[in-house]
């Protein structure tokens, strides 16, 4: 019999999103949506154990969740909402039109990404209804505190109750006006799944990755001529491509120069290679995404690290300050510095972001590779223990551990 708990978690993460959803239209209500769901699978925590996993898990839980949700608005007995209430119990009116979107998951997106909101609501609101990722995920995940998420994401709820934003497929025009943040909740999700921050997760999450690609297809399908759409289709498949090689027999992290190039999946590159050449073929200025799937390209087309063109990863992320001038997108392209002008300029340029970046434990993992190379083991070795302390990816943790006790 295939373990409960286990049962259940791989459910949560395939099915959250779509009883969210579905209590999200039937009730539109959020709150009542999301406390419904996990209602919902608290009870599944309890009573599978006992009584087994039900053959069709998915629907049993949207159908606890139904119920849980109707229990609720029972108790609340608002007089001006019992004819609501009603009509929520008979549940006749008929099914709503699916539009241009016929996946659940995909138009709850558009939902929650409705431009009243401000751009970092949308993304923390998508990534809990429709990600399902935790608070504490998201916080890493933008690196903030939890509790500026917890109150981004209360906001942003509050704000469609009192606007009464409807809980409906967006109309095609909708559709490019709400598209830069249901693609930055992509980007997020999938970046969850490559490289997992809980402690409790495994170091790789293939069901995000998986998902998250599965709608970026439906997206570059519903807008074939967005080249941002394009360009993060593409890096997600060339990131992708690699994973059969990120994770030691041994759970360890691989990077990047360290991967058998030969169990990558070639498919995924070709597919992503002919994008990239397509955005570039069209002679638009690239996008944040068409930068990054153009800077993967590079890495995936070398056939060794040594072959790498550095100097073409240093001037497209050249490119990408100027579009997007953040603190991470500098980390990167003083890496690709280091790679191409030495460890000693590499770091120089390191640590002018240690005030913007000195709670992400990427930072100090790349302060340890260089100190490591200049020599000054002190250094890295507390370097190290600081990237440690950050990260809660255990394949990661192993990785840097061991770079750590190397030094001696």
């Amino acid at each position: 019999m295939i373990d409960a708990r286990d049962a259940i978690a791989r459910v949560h993460h395939q099915e959250w999103a779509r009883v969210v959803a579905s209590l999200a239209k039937r009730f539109g209500d959020l709150d009542i949506a999301e406390e419904a769901a996990a209602e919902a699978f608290a009870t599944a925590v309890e009573r599978w154990p006992v009584d087994g996993v039900p053959p069709n898990p998915g629907a049993w839980l949207t159908t606890t969740a139904h119920r849980k949700a109707i229990d609720r608005i029972r108790r609340e007995s608002r007089r001006n909402e019992k004819h609501r209430e009603a009509l929520m119990l008979s549940d006749r009116e008929p099914p709503e039109p699916l539009g241009v979107i016929d996946d659940d998951r995909l138009r709850l997106m558009f939902t929650c990404a409705h431009p009243a909101l401000a751009m970092e609501a949308r993304v923390a609101l998508t990534l809990r209804m429709v990600g399902g990722l935790t608070v504490p995920e998201i916080a890493a995940a933008f690196l903030v505190q939890e509790g500026t998420i917890g109150q981004r994401i209360t906001r942003a709820k509050r704000k469609i109750a009192a606007a009464r934003i409807p809980y409906r497929v967006p109309a095609a025009r909708d559709l490019p006006v709400r598209i830069s943040g249901v693609l930055a909740v992509l980007y997020l999700i999938f970046n969850e799944g490559y490289l997992a921050t809980g402690p409790g997760e495994d170091p790789v999450r293939p069901d995000l990755t998986a998902e998250a690609i599965r709608l970026a297809r439906l997206i570059r399908t519903l807008l074939p001529e967005d080249g941002e759409a394009a360009g993060l289709l593409a890096l997600m498949l060339l990131i992708e491509a690699r994973r059969p090689a990120r994770i030691s027999p041994e759970g360890e992290l691989v990077a990047l120069g360290d991967q058998d190039r030969d169990a990558w999946d070639r498919a995924l590159i070709e597919e992503g290679h002919t994008l990239v050449r397509e955005r570039l073929d069209a002679g638009v200025a690239p996008g944040r995404y068409q930068l990054l799937a153009a800077i993967n390209a590079v890495h995936t087309d070398a056939r060794d690290a040594r072959a790498t063109d550095w100097s073409q990863v240093l001037a497209l992320y050249d490119r990408m300050v100027r579009l997007d001038p953040s603190p991470i997108v500098a980390l990167n392209r003083a890496i690709a510095i280091a790679e191409l002008r030495g460890p000693q300029e590499g770091l120089a340029e390191i640590d002018r972001l240690g005030d913007a970046l000195n709670g992400y434990h990427a930072l100090h993992a790349a302060r340890a590779e260089l100190l490591r190379r200049l020599g000054r083991d002190g250094e890295s070795r507390t370097a190290y223990d600081r990237a440690i302390a950050l990260t809660g990816n255990t394949a990661e943790i192993a990785y840097l551990a061991r770079r750590r006790d190397e030094l001696g």
